[in-house]
């Protein structure tokens, strides 16, 4: 009821914003419509195949796998896990949140959850050869190793304020 509630709200507010610009510039206001379509259409086939891979994996691995691993009583090893998985795992960032929902959800830890996305965003093992084509060797592995570093900070920092640590 609350999520809907604030789906519903969100819906209202953009459609007042459309109506506002559209009283001010009417042409402008529907080509940046017909620009957000076109975007949404051109991720929607990445999004989709995310979308299903995500769920193939979700059905395949059972909840308690993920209690085990990532749930509150696997420390600082899910802590390692999840940024493992976050570093070598190539995600779009849209996705990221709805899955770190489910994971949550499936009865991992805020504190792996949240090394998970923060790797996710910022380290790139599977990058690393592009990486190293435009920042260099050594940049490329201080970038990912202070990432890396930054990650497990804020999922410290993150397990400290929402949930105790391991």
């Amino acid at each position: 009821m609350k999520q809907s509630l604030g789906i519903s709200i969100f819906s209202l507010v953009i459609i007042g914003m459309i109506i506002i610009l559209a009283l001010f510039d009417r042409g402008k206001t529907f080509a940046g419509i017909k620009k957000g379509i076109s975007m949404f259409i051109s991720i929607l086939p990445t999004f989709l195949t995310v979308l299903i891979l995500v769920s193939v994996f979700l059905y395949l691995v059972p909840e308690s796998m993920i209690k085990n691993y990532l749930g509150q009583s696997s420390g600082w090893q899910g802590l390692l896990i999840g940024s493992a998985i976050g570093s070598v795992a190539l995600i779009p960032a849209f996705v990221a949140a709805p899955l770190a929902s489910v994971i949550l959800k499936e009865g991992a830890s805020i504190f792996s959850v949240s090394a998970f996305i923060t790797t996710l965003m910022m380290v790139g093992v599977i990058t690393l050869p592009v990486e190293f084509r435009y920042l260099g060797k050594r940049a490329a592995l201080w970038r990912n190793f202070l990432s890396l570093i930054g990650a497990i900070i804020v999922a410290l920092l993150m397990g400290v304020t929402y949930a105790r640590l391991p």
